[in-house]
């Protein structure tokens, strides 16, 4: 196991220590072995939504913990695939991204129709398939925020998926034709009994203001949240919270003061328990994105992942600090994001 103290090094206390006080985890539906039937089964969602969520719950290392890692590889669209792959070629063949996911432990692997499509045969019944069904293109100039539909919520049923996975630029000039599409694209999913993921981004030069980009802030992600559960997204994956006063910065919206003087505070996790609190206190399931590949990716990967659980979040969905790596070190990678979640010592703030 990994010793999540030593990488923590001079946060360790800061971190592990913490009480959230704002929102106190008794207001929270939190993770466990029992989400499912103590939250979930609450829902409208059907028998078979049910049984493909709790297949995803019980695949992998962290299977029957309540938690979830997910492996996600369609930066070859969203970033191009020579700024994905040329770190290591091997994942320009999408047989090593599932392969990845598989000896790493992952609970499902995230990819686009065609990664997925062309290995369903071989691997839709080893480890549950996340078919990312719109996306963002980098080859359009200029490039715009803007998410299009490249396959359908049929397509990925047929080749074996138990999930679909959506993004919605929230803020972004085209975001409520985004929100349109996904919203119908989900309600069709859960016809046919898969599992809903939104990626809840937000995406508008405004949003940076005075050398602060608040496209992480705590309160403008928070309402991002708000809006994927209401289109009934089963799972949402949120870039996590590093700032916050997004509202009162740009000077747009509605936001209160007890926001920022009674629920949150600017330490990590409590900026991060606000998140999970606009996932409708935690029935929802937040995931956070892992980030870039950099110099201190395993240290920052397990930090992420230990503010996410410690706010009551879900897991954490890792990439290019997993991909664009030697398969050994991004299976080593994973497994520690894991140890975070399998870990007694790591508790709910």
């Amino acid at each position: 196991m990994t010793d999540v103290q030593a990488l923590l090094g001079e946060e360790s206390e800061f971190l592990l220590g913490h009480v959230c006080q704002g929102i106190p985890k008794q207001m929270l539906h939190t993770p466990g072995p029992d989400f499912v039937d103590r939250v979930v089964a609450d829902s409208d969602r059907s028998p078979r939504v049910l049984r493909n969520l709790q297949s995803l719950y019980d695949h992998g290392r962290l299977g029957g913990s309540g938690y979830m890692s997910i492996l996600p590889v369609d930066q070859g669209v969203e970033h191009s695939a020579g700024a994905s792959f040329a770190p290591n070629p091997l994942y320009f063949d999408p047989e090593n991204i599932i392969k990845l996911a598989i000896e790493g432990g992952c609970n499902a692997v995230a990819s686009t129709l065609g990664v997925l499509g062309s290995m369903s045969r071989k691997y839709a019944h080893k480890i549950p398939f996340l078919v990312k069904i719109n996306h963002n293109e980098l080859l359009t100039y200029p490039n715009h925020f803007n998410q299009t539909l490249f396959a359908k919520v049929d397509q990925a049923f047929e080749l074996g998926a138990t999930a679909v996975g959506a993004t919605v630029f929230y803020g972004s000039e085209e975001s409520r034709r985004q929100i349109l599409e996904v919203s119908e694209a989900f309600s069709r999913a859960h016809e046919l009994g898969m599992v809903t993921f939104l990626w809840a981004y937000l995406r508008n030069p405004a949003f940076k203001k005075d050398g602060v980009d608040y496209h992480t802030a705590a309160d403008l992600t928070g309402q991002a949240n708000h809006l994927a559960v209401t289109i009934e997204a089963d799972i949402v994956k949120q870039k996590q919270a590093e700032t916050n006063g997004g509202y009162n910065a740009i000077n747009f919206g509605k936001t209160h003061p007890k926001v920022y003087a009674e629920l949150t505070s600017d330490h990590p996790v409590d900026l991060v328990r606000y998140q999970v609190a606009n996932c409708y206190m935690g029935r929802v399931g937040m995931i956070n994105s892992g980030g870039p590949s950099g110099k201190d990716d395993l240290h920052q990967a397990v930090r992420t992942a230990v503010i996410n659980k410690r706010a009551g979040g879900m897991g954490l969905i890792s990439g290019r600090k997993a991909f664009q790596r030697p398969m050994a070190e991004g299976v080593n990678l994973l497994n520690a994001i894991q140890d975070v979640y399998l870990s007694n010592d790591v508790t709910i703030a």
